[in-house]
Order: structure tokens, then sequence, then C-alpha cells
């Protein structure tokens, strides 16, 4: 007969301890352990005596042969099917993450309008609203009419007998993984086995079916999505809703994507009436930029495939401190110490004895290394008090010897600049074969001290 045995699995990365300890051995974290039961007994487990079953042989093949592009299901939404590769692939499953009232409910309650509009079977299940509260979000969104099937319901077991039961569904959107539980486990919900668990018994019903699973997960104060890392590494995509309070618009960033390229990025503007895609974020992120302004330099970023041009603001002050303050809001701390002390010891510039703010507008988060000659740039015209040119954007990657690195995409980031009006651009050498339009303007300096020496000189010219 089958006894309990009790376990203490850590919430934060998976680990069993067979005893309760204050610290998890495997990630380190305090106070992360809770008692979890499990079954053990005859034939509970692999510490029974119980006979493994014989395997059998699985046919090898060849990397060579036909490829067939994923079945999609697209949803006209031109900024969610840009982050998820191209649209919904049948038979696989997403997991998107989001902080709390950031808008994950209602971008997926238009996903689903605009999908059972077409003639798709789309399921919606919330563990943590009522019915009723989703008929009143479809009715300020204009899509209660949508024959989109609802259910308010948290156990797997009766989740899959609904969904199983009629014509097969061609999306089901589970609003949270966090708040399902199975009878297979005896731990409550949200713990790291019921969310393994539960998530493992749904996208096997996606993988068996073909339907596509959208799961919805919390985020820490982290900012990561709650629970074990593992689920990440199950579903076939990871996708963060991102944004401000005080902005109103919404980035959908693609962190994994087994269907398409990673590090994609979706734009919305959040409404009384949802959320709009917003189908060129550089004019979102450019519109109140003052051009005379001493501090800001125009950067041309890349986000997956799609070029986006934001602004990087810089002062530079007198501190009456000792030790000067470091602020930044949108980027790596540590890369403006980086630059920082680049350009104390290469360029001469000193900040040694200066505060340093940093924000990049409208809230944007800005993740690759082509920043730093922006910041530079910036950083440089707060600290003379001179503007840069209004009509220039700047991108290059700055090493620790002071020399500007090509980076990637250089022609798209010219195109982007020059269809919203930029007419001169700051680029790293080693593009020559980029010919003609902004490109015959650039100017492309060998180090950083060129770049200080550029625009210290404009105060004479």
């Amino acid at each position: 007969m089958a006894k309990s045995r009790v376990q203490f699995v850590c919430q934060n990365c998976g680990t069993v301890h067979a005893r309760w300890a204050g610290k998890c051995d495997g990630c380190g974290e305090w106070n992360t352990l809770v008692e979890e039961g499990t079954v053990s007994g005859i034939g509970a487990g692999p510490q029974s005596l119980r006979k493994a079953r014989p395997g059998r042989p699985v046919v090898l093949t060849t990397l060579s042969g036909d490829i067939e592009d994923a079945p999609r299901i697209i949803t006209g939404i031109g900024e969610l099917d840009r982050a998820t590769g191209g649209g919904f692939v049948r038979g696989s499953a997403l997991l998107v993450g989001g902080d709390p009232g950031i808008g994950k409910s209602t971008l997926l309650t238009q996903a689903a309008a605009a999908l059972a509009s077409r003639g798709h079977r789309i399921v919606y299940v919330s563990g943590e609203e009522a019915v009723a509260q989703i008929r009143l979000r479809a009715q300020r969104l204009g899509v209660a009419a949508t024959p989109v099937e609802l259910a308010a319901e948290t156990n797997v077991e009766n989740i899959l007998a609904t969904i199983e039961d009629g014509r097969r569904p061609d999306l089901v959107i589970l609003d949270s993984i966090q708040t399902l539980w199975t009878d297979a486990v005896e731990s409550a919900p949200g713990t790291v086995t019921q969310v393994r668990v539960a998530a493992q018994a749904m996208i096997r019903y996606a993988k068996s079916t073909g339907a596509a699973i959208v799961l919805v997960g919390h985020v820490t104060k982290e900012g990561q999505i709650a629970g074990p890392r593992v689920v990440e590494h199950m579903v076939d995509g990871v996708l963060y809703f991102e944004g401000e309070g005080g902005h109103h618009y919404r980035i959908l960033r693609t962190v994994k994507n087994r269907f398409g390229p990673t590090d994609e990025i979706g734009v919305f503007e959040m409404g009384d009436r949802g959320l709009r895609e917003v189908s060129n974020p550089s004019e979102l992120f450019l519109g109140e930029r003052s051009a005379a302004a001493p501090g800001a330099a125009v950067f041309a970023g890349m986000e997956g495939t799609r070029p986006v041009l934001v602004e990087i603001q810089a002062l530079v002050a007198p501190s009456p401190l000792g030790t000067p303050r470091r602020a930044v809001v949108g980027w790596d701390t540590a890369r403006l110490s980086m630059v920082l002390a680049v350009l104390e010891a290469h360029c001469g510039v000193r900040f040694s004895t200066h505060d340093v703010y940093l924000n990049i507008a409208g809230g944007y988060r800005i993740t690759e290394p082509a920043a730093d000659l922006a910041v530079a740039a910036a950083l440089v015209s707060s600290l003379t008090g001179l503007a840069l040119p209004a009509d220039c954007v700047y991108f290059g990657e700055i090493s620790l010897s002071g020399a500007v690195r090509p980076v990637a995409h250089a022609a798209s980031r010219l195109k982007e600049a020059e269809k919203l009006g930029f007419a001169q651009a700051v680029m790293p050498p080693g593009n020559e074969e980029l010919a003609g339009g902004i490109a015959a303007n650039a100017f492309r300096p060998e180090g950083l001290a060129d770049l200080v020496a550029r625009i210290a000189g404009s105060r004479t010219s």
C-alpha cells in the first residue's frame, strides 16, 4: 500500500529537498522551501522496485530533407502577429507574462475576439475572474458579440474534459497558469509542482491535438515570470508585456520563440477602447522631442527585425556630494559607468565631480550595446551645454580602448532614420558599402575622441 512522503520544493528554482532549510541549495534564495506531499510506495516512483518498460528503437534520419512551414493562425492584429513570428502556431504553447494590470487579459481578449470572428473556435478559461467580469471587459472593448467560449475553472482535468467535448478548439487561453491545479499532485495551487504538472498536461494536449495554447503567467517583483524556470523551457514561446504606469504605450517583447525570431517587439497604445497597435513606434518615441536642448541624442536601435528611433536624454550637473550620483532609467547602469570611464580615460572629459542622470524617453528600455555612441554624445552635449544637430542619429558600440566598433543592421537603421526626415548620422566605420542618402553625410569616427572633438568644435563653428 502506498504511503505519503513529505518533501520540500524551492518555489524559485524547483529543487527538491528531503528536509526544510532556510536557504535553497540550488539557487541560493532564502525562505523559498515549501512543504509538498507526494506518494511513495509500491509502484509509485523511481525508488520502488517496479521494473522499467523496455524501450523501442526509433528511426534515425539526416539533417537534409523536406521542410514545411509551421501552420499558423493569423489574428489580424499586426503587432501581435509580428511578436509571435506571424501568428499562433497550431500545436504550440505560448507563455505570456507581465505586471498586474498591464493589459495581458485585454490583449488576449481582443485576439480571441478577432480569431472567433474569422470562424475559429476559441476557448477562454479564466481562473482569476468570473465570467461576468470577462463579459464586462468584452463590452468595453466592443467585442461582446463575437462567439468566444468562456469558462471560469481552475481544475486541469475539468478544463481538458470541457475542451475535448465537440470540435477541437483552435486556440485555448488559460488565465493564469498559477491558478490551475490538478488531482495528480497534492500540492496547493501556485506551488512549483502544481504549476509544472498543470503546464505539462496542457502542453501535452496541445501537441497531441494541434490546438494552440496560451498560458498567462504572473511576474515577480524582479520582473521574471513567477514559478520555476522549467515552465519557460517547456513552452514554445515566451512573451513579456512591458510598460510603465505613467505612459500610455505597451510593448510585447519576444524573449523565446521556437517558430520565429527572438527579440521581436509589438507596440500598442492603451486607450479607453483597449489596445491599439502602433505601426510606427519611432514617431511615438520622438513625438515630443525638443531639438534645441543640449543633452539629447537620437539613437537608431533595432528590436528584432524592426528599427526603432528613440531619444536618449542626459543631464550632467555639478555635484555637491563627495560621491556623485549615477541614475539611469531604461539602460544598464554598469554600461553607463563603462562609457563614463572611457570618456575620462581616453577623451579627457571629467565627470568625477558631476552628477549624471540618463533617461530613455518614453520609458523605453534599451538592451543592445549599439547605444553606446548615442549615450556618449548626449553626455558630452550636456556637459558642454552644446545642443546636438536635430537631424542626426547615432549608433555604435564603444570598446574599452575608446574605439568605435561596428554593429549589425546599419542599412535598416539608416533607412528608418531617413524615412523620418533625418539627414545626418554618426556611425561606426566599416560600412562604406552604404552609399547615397543619409549614408553620404555620415560621420564615421575611428575613436570616441573624434566624436568628442566634433561636438566641442561646434562651439566655434
